[in-house]
């Protein structure tokens, strides 16, 4: 069954201007900038908590990020998978949700599959969202109710109604999973789960996979990208995401074009209860 996505109401808060949205995709632009110049000349790495990498780009965007969209938006709390949390977040209407690099280790190999991340949530769902792969020079924006565009042309996810032939992505096992209900076609796995969402907005991905272990960061931004091109990111159960929750982690999640959406959303329902 297709989830419809609901809008919550804006309140005191009004819907992001085109000033902000272009300000956005500057800030965002010019932080991606920073980071491929970083990623080009080398920078230093090492572990944090659950064996997740950090680079000095991570933590050197972060910063940038804070300092502009803290002035863009003096309102909004912060949320970002690299400064620390804490619960005042949680009684703010408007939130930052910031990833400086979704896709660290794509960056720490050298591949050209991470990118810059950054939603702004209202009332637990992104309303304003810049993506910038620097790599493949991919700027992708949305606003909610005004459509989404990459590097300027709008977005439409594709029309495919059948699961048979169609291009999937994300962790093996839920490929396999899928394979096992529909002969579809398995592409790479694109280590940045933003750009992996933002892909089924291109219609270069069909139906793509996240794991039990994304966060806000991970998605806000991709989130409003696929919605605004036609496209459902929901739960495997079929529920739209809600951010800036005291835990800022999501279930399994699919995604798909809207004409396709039921059928995947229907095959991996069934395919992992078989698992």
């Amino acid at each position: 069954m297709s989830i419809e996505p609901t809008r919550p109401p804006v309140g005191a808060h009004p819907a992001p201007t085109d000033t902000l949205a272009r300000q956005l995709a500057e800030t965002v632009t010019e932080a991606g900038a920073m980071a491929l110049a970083m990623f080009r000349a080398g920078v230093k790495s090492w572990t944090k908590a659950h064996d997740s990498p950090v680079t000095e780009a991570d933590m050197a965007v972060d910063r940038f990020l804070n300092e502009r969209l803290s002035a863009l938006a003096p309102e909004a709390a912060w949320l970002s998978e690299e400064s620390a949390d804490g619960p005042a977040r949680l009684a703010a209407r408007r939130l930052w949700v910031v990833d400086p690099i979704d896709g660290t280790r794509a960056f720490m190999a050298g591949g050209a599959d991470w990118a810059v991340s950054v939603a702004l949530v209202q009332d637990g769902r992104p309303v304003l969202a810049a993506l910038f792969a620097p790599a493949s020079d991919e700027l992708f924006t949305a606003v909610a109710g005004g459509g989404a565009t990459r590097n300027g042309a709008p977005l439409h996810a594709g029309t495919r109604a059948t699961l048979e032939g169609a291009a999937a992505a994300g962790p093996a096992a839920d490929l396999d999973a899928l394979s096992r209900m529909a002969e579809v076609r398995r592409l790479p796995r694109t280590r940045s789960l933003a750009l992996r969402i933002a892909r089924v907005a291109t219609g270069e991905i069909d139906i793509a996979f996240s794991g039990g272990n994304s966060s806000d960061w991970d998605l806000a931004a991709a989130d409003l990208v696929v919605h605004e091109a036609a496209a459902r990111l929901t739960t495997r159960e079929g529920a739209l995401l809600r951010y800036n929750a005291p835990v800022p982690r999501h279930a399994p999640l699919i995604c798909a074009g809207t004409t396709l959406y039921p059928a995947a959303l229907d095959a991996a329902r069934t395919a992992f209860k078989r698992n």
